[in-house]
């Protein structure tokens, strides 16, 4: 069994919680976060210790597609990727920028991930972690939904749902900007890291559909190969993840027209389904388990 973040990386938290420059709390002024690129330093020096030096991007021209379709065609791009780790953010980035070619650093400085507030406020050293990637921070419903279930008073329910409206407004905004500034916006469609034994964790979010609406093309990224493990010992305290370096290999679909996907998706949900979003939602995850189980059939 590998060691945790917290024994192997205790004295780099401690450094690049020196460096941290962002809101521990977030409201709606604080949606859009620039890129730490001190901390990132750091960052990239964990994925240079975990992940074997065979890893990297799979079908690497449909990344390239991708980028013309940005930077060429001026159309607006999304990236949906399967999650498993806190590495999977940083990844990307990371693969992109050692594959060497100018296009692909390029790609990398243009992502913009959605992230949720909890990555801010949940701890400095957390914050710190992920404050190295430009982010639109977000209100999550799961963390709605688990205040209502903590049942807390009428008063600070309906508090926190203003706070949400608010925050996930100006993120909408945010992420308007972003696209008209040719960036491109990251979305773990599953709203968080897949547990094993905990199948909930794998399915898509009703709240992607709105994402299919907004954006004009899009890729599909599966991930085969884990570098961090959820630790089954404390599953939410994110410092406790065990390293286990691996190979890592990226996996993108070609190039998506997102109109049309959710388009021939509800073609063909009958009339009377009462959650027709949640099908085309459903649909994206079974793409990426498609293209994450070929990835993993040729895996030695």
């Amino acid at each position: 069994m590998g060691q945790t973040l917290r024994e192997k990386y205790g004295s780099v938290f401690t450094e690049i919680m020196k460096l941290s420059k962002a809101a521990a709390k977030i409201d709606e002024t604080k949606v859009y976060e620039e890129a730490n690129v001190e901390t990132r330093k750091y960052m990239y020096k964990l994925l240079d210790d975990n992940f074997k030096a065979d890893s990297g991007l799979g079908n690497i021209e449909n990344f390239k597609a991708f980028y013309d379709a940005v930077t060429k065609e001026g159309k607006s791009g999304l990236i949906l990727m399967e999650h498993y780790t806190n590495l999977d953010l940083p990844a990307i980035l990371y693969l992109l920028e050692k594959q060497g070619e100018p296009w692909a650093k390029d790609l990398s400085s243009r992502i913009v991930a959605v992230a949720g507030m909890k990555l801010n406020e949940a701890s400095p050293a957390v914050r710190a972690f992920t404050e190295g990637f430009t982010r639109v921070v977000i209100y999550p419903t799961r963390s709605l939904n688990a205040l209502e279930e903590k049942k807390v008073s009428e008063e600070e329910l309906q508090a926190e749902e203003q706070r949400a409206r608010k925050i996930n407004f100006a993120a909408m905004r945010a992420m308007d900007g972003c696209k008209k500034r040719g960036q491109v916006i990251l979305v773990f469609p599953s709203g968080t890291r897949y547990r094993p034994g905990k199948p909930e964790t794998k399915r898509g979010l009703r709240e992607i559909d709105s994402y299919l609406r907004l954006f004009d093309c899009m890729i599909l990224v599966s991930i085969n190969g884990n570098a961090l493990r959820i630790n089954p010992e404390s599953p939410d305290d994110m410092l406790s993840d065990i390293c286990e370096p691996d190979t890592v290999t990226l996996t993108a679909s070609p190039v998506i027209n997102c109109k049309e996907f959710r388009n021939e998706v509800l073609a063909k949900v009958p009339a009377d389904d009462p959650d027709p979003k949640q099908k085309t939602i459903d649909h994206v995850m079974e793409v990426l388990d498609e293209i994450h189980n070929e990835v993993e059939k040729n895996r030695s």
